[in-house]
């Protein structure tokens, strides 16, 4: 693989550390250490990919950018004060990030600028979700509040109080629902109707959930096992034991006609499974598992997408650059935050510190001489 590996497995952890695993896929399929990289100055909180970049974020309040083509750090962003709570693409033109700040930031990824910093939450903000057309993104927070923002102008659309404070909000992949996790209650809405439609109630605290299709959810939470379910049914579909302690965090993805998801847990273990959505009573195949030997926190794939390869969360957002186009068009910029190749800061209340530092990579790797750091 003269180009670099099809699919990057990168996970963050308690240890400070991105690390990143190469995920082949021979016959059988091997996972092995492509980078290690020290990447904050505390434990790492959120990560997420787009086709070209690696963005984490950290306790330490910085989000940190990789360059993925080229494996080199690409630079800081410095406009939250507070923890990074997480992080989000909209295809190759924008991130949101969320913090305990209670800002929510819109960034044009061309050139790092800070096109919008909001006020979103009167306490933390504990996710973000953006919808597959780009022109809405939930968020939720410690206030009880679920707040719709209008993209296209940045500013807020709906506020929803809750009962309780919600952690997760995740769109479908069509976009046509939704749905908000509080402690072990997931709550499903419809879009047209902004109401709820059915809730599924797991035993334990759920700590990550994905959409494996418009109407399957996969969720794992403070235990070992994965559940799927239906979300217009709300029944459990499958469950299986994943791994010997609890789960952090799911992947999931598309390659070739595979549907994959990627699981790791506080045993230090990253797996990869094959998932038969035409048997999906059936538990998924395990592929290949590596053992990090880490505290994972936080889990993202990244896609060669040279090689032709489809995110499930971007296939909408990847096919409608006429709406980014005019999310980036109506959008302000207001502050700047970039690092360019001249490495010319541009004055800001907040800089980015420009790095172009390569990624650690394994004495066995022979493009690279640098050892992994342990």
């Amino acid at each position: 693989m003269a180009a670099g590996p099809a699919v990057e497995v990168v996970a963050g952890c308690y240890e400070q550390v991105l690390l990143g695993f190469a995920a082949l896929p021979d016959e059988p399929w091997t996972v092995v250490p492509d980078f290690t990289h020290h990447a904050h100055t505390a434990s790492l909180s959120a990560v997420a990919v787009n086709n070209r970049y690696v963005v984490t974020g950290s306790r330490d309040e910085t989000i940190q950018i990789y360059d993925m083509k080229k494996k080199v750090e690409h630079g800081a962003l410095l406009q939250h004060n507070g923890t990074i709570t997480c992080l989000e693409f909209y295809g190759t033109s924008h991130l949101l990030s969320g913090a305990e700040d209670g800002l929510i930031c819109i960034w044009n990824t061309k050139r790092w600028e800070c096109l919008k910093s909001i006020k979103a939450h009167k306490g933390h903000v504990t996710s973000i979700s953006i919808h597959p057309s780009g022109k809405l993104a939930l968020s939720v927070g410690t206030d009880k509040t679920l707040r719709t923002w209008n993209l296209v102008e940045g500013r807020p659309a709906f506020i929803k109080n809750l009962k309780q404070n919600a952690h997760i909000i995740k769109w479908s992949p069509d976009g046509e629902r939704y749905v908000t996790v509080i402690s072990n209650k997931v709550d499903i809405y419809r879009l047209d109707t902004a109401s709820i439609t059915g809730t599924i109630t797991t035993e334990k605290r759920i700590s990550s959930l994905r959409f494996i299709t418009d109407s399957i959810l996969a969720i794992a939470g403070d235990d070992e096992t994965v559940r799927f379910y239906s979300c217009d049914s709300q029944k459990c579909l499958c469950e299986f034991k994943a791994h010997e302690n609890r789960i952090k965090d799911i992947y999931s993805f598309e390659r070739e006609g595979q549907h994959l998801i990627v699981t790791a847990s506080s045993d230090g273990y990253i797996k990869v499974w094959n998932l038969d959505l035409n048997k999906i009573k059936n538990a998924p195949s395990l592929l290949c598992e590596v053992n990090t030997k880490a505290r994972l926190t936080c889990l993202a794939v990244w896609l060669d997408q040279g090689l032709e390869l489809k995110e499930n969360c971007d296939k909408t957002a990847t096919s409608s650059q006429a709406n980014e186009d005019e999310k980036s068009s109506v959008v302000r910029k207001k502050k700047v935050c970039r690092t360019d190749k001249s490495d010319k800061m541009v004055k800001t209340d907040r800089k980015v510190t420009p790095k172009k530092r390569k990624l650690e990579t394994p004495v066995q790797k022979k493009k690279k001489k640098h050892s992994i750091s342990q």
